[in-house]
Order: structure tokens, then C-alpha cells, then sequence
């Protein structure tokens, strides 16, 4: 079904105030009812007129069109107020007084899916208790893994849809303040009930949704409620055991490196990955073996004696 633009078909801009859009009416009304027309298709002309005008100079219709926009399908969510009946009679009115009444017919199958009826006469009050809840929003929040891990408090200036005094639905700046919990996770979905988009005809606001991005870690990735770490580690403290200090989001703790330990080995320290219910999430350490320079002669000579002493081939299995 084809789109209808109100703007358009009344000559005005989409930011055009109420007295513009009255007086815009007023003019091509003049010149295209069928009653004083000699213009071809005055009919249709005017039908196309009165349908606009019978939008956007109500401010909470023109609210609807424009938060439905091209997108106006949405528009069958709507529900009728009471009190609509198939009245089939359509006035107009111009600057000197009531135009004569006329049998014109209904307005346009994309008017009767926007607002949900098919009824040819409209008053000041047909919108009388017509309520629609506003739009629900969607917006992207960045936090560290630091503050997913802790939780804490961000302030957020968002653009957002607000209705003006005149009845158009425009952007704002608007300032949020978002309690993160602890334990976010990547893409975890958070809602603010009623900072969406605005209602009209007195309806409660749509809810937002803000998703979490946590950014990039130095040290630690993120999988799941588990956080994993790359463990350096020394070919002696492989080969001998050790006890050493590691890095967690909760402080360092210490971790036993067994001997024999081998590069890749991943060591599971319980409980020490994000917080959750029932039960918090674990990090691993996976162990990477790494070789220290040989840059002086005695390094170099020491290097050579553990080759005679301690012959091994890590690619003795290799079968090609």
C-alpha cells in the first residue's frame, strides 16, 4: 500500500508549524474544492488535503505519523478510541466560514491502517482518550571489564525522541544515569522502564534497551561468565614448580605450578571469573612456556651445556 506524505501533499516542510499548516490547508483548499475547482482531479486533490489536515493539525495524530513514519504498518497495533461511527458526511471550513457540505466519500486505505478505521467525518475531539504507549529505544553502551566485573555507574547523554509543545515528534539530548550490575556479560540487554520514546494521548513512555559492549583487556579475555589468561612462565618454573603470583579482576592470588608443567596447560582457578547466580563463573590460566635470551657468551655457553647435559627432541614422535 502506497505511503502517504501529509508534508508533501500540503506544501510544507516537516518542521512546519501549526499556523503554517493552517494556512497551507486553507490555501489549496480554496483552490481545489470541487465546489469552486476548475483544476482536473479537484476531487481527489481535495480528499488528499482534508486527510492531511485532519492529521497534522492535531498534535497527538501528528505525533503518530510522524514516530510511525514510512514504517506505518506498525500503525495496525493501533486500537480505535470509542465512540467511532460510519458517519458518512465530510466538512471543511475556510477563511470566511463553513464550505458547503459534500459527499466525497471516506479517506484513504493507508489513513484507515495508520489509525485503525475508515470513517469519513472528523471533530476536535475524535482522539478523546486515544492512547498509544511510545516506541521502545535501543542504544549501545561501552564499559570497561573492570566495571562489568564490579559493577558501577555511567552517565549517559543519548539522543532521543521527544514530543515538542506543538505536537512534532523531534530529537533531544537527554541525560541517563545506568546502574550496571556486577557481572555484566558481552551483549547482555539492559532495561530502563519508560526512558524510551515518548506516548501520547497520556500513555506511558517505551522502555530502553541499552546493550553492553565491554571493551578489549590487556591482560584478560572474556568467554561466557570465564575469563581467561596467557600465564608466561619460565622453562625452570615448568620444568622444577613453582608457586607464583597471578592477576584476577579480584586482586592477585597465588597459583602451583606443578614440575613438568607444559605450555598450553590451562590451570582452572574456581569461582574467580564474573560474578553470577547460582554460581560465579571461573578463570583459566593457560600456560605459556617463554624462553629467556641468549645475548652474552656465558648465556650462550650455558645454553650449550644444557643441550649435552639434558638432550631432548620435543619432535621425536613426528612420523613425517
Amino acid at each position: 500500500m502506497e505511503y502517504k506524505d501529509y508534508y508533501s501533499i500540503l506544501g510544507v516542510k516537516k518542521n512546519a508549524s501549526q499556523d503554517e499548516i493552517k494556512q497551507a490547508y486553507r490555501r489549496l483548499a480554496r483552490k481545489y474544492h470541487p465546489d469552486v475547482s476548475k483544476e482536473s482531479n479537484a476531487e481527489e486533490h481535495f480528499k488528499n488535503l482534508q486527510e492531511a489536515y485532519e492529521v497534522l493539525k492535531d498534535p497527538e495524530k501528528r505525533t503518530a505519523y510522524d514516530q510511525l513514519g514510512s514504517h506505518w504498518k506498525q500503525g495496525q497495533e493501533f486500537r480505535p478510541p470509542p465512540g467511532w461511527d460510519a458517519n458518512t458526511q465530510f466538512y471543511t471550513t475556510n477563511d470566511n466560514g463553513a464550505f458547503s457540505e459534500s459527499d466525497l466519500g471516506g479517506f484513504s486505505e493507508f489513513f484507515s491502517n495508520l489509525f485503525g478505521r475508515s470513517r469519513t467525518q472528523f471533530q476536535e475531539d475524535d482522539f478523546t482518550g486515544f492512547k498509544q504507549r511510545g516506541n521502545d529505544q535501543h542504544a549501545k553502551i561501552s564499559i570497561t571489564l573492570e566495571d562489568a566485573f564490579h559493577g558501577t555507574t555511567k552517565t549517559l547523554q543519548l539522543q532521543m525522541p521527544e514530543v515538542s509543545a506543538s505536537g512534532q515528534l523531534h530529537q533531544a539530548t537527554r541525560t541517563i544515569k545506568v546502574v550496571i550490575p556486577a557481572g555484566a556479560v558481552q551483549g547482555q540487554q539492559l532495561r530502563l522502564a519508560k526512558q524510551g520514546g515518548p506516548g501520547f494521548g497520556g500513555a506511558e513512555a517505551g522502555d530502553l534497551y541499552l546493550e553492553i559492549h565491554i571493551q578489549p583487556h590487556a591482560l584478560f579475555v572474556l568467554q561466557g561468565k570465564d575469563i581467561y589468561l596467557t600465564l608466561p612462565i619460565t622453562p625452570w618454573e615448568a620444568a622444577l614448580g613453582a608457586e607464583i603470583k597471578i592477576p584476577t579482576l579480584g586482586g592477585r592470588v597465588g597459583l602451583k605450578l606443578l614440575p613438568g608443567s607444559q605450555a598450553g596447560q590451562k590451570l582452572r582457578l574456581k569461582g574467580r571469573g564474573m560474578p553470577s547466580k547460582p554460581e560465579a563463573g571461573d578463570q583459566y590460566a593457560i600456560l605459556q612456556i617463554q624462553a629467556p635470551p641468549a645475548n652474552t657468551d656465558e648465556q650462550r655457553q650455558l645454553y650449550e651445556r644444557m643441550a649435552q647435559i639434558m638432550p631432548f627432541n620435543p619432535r621425536k614422535d613426528w612420523s613425517v
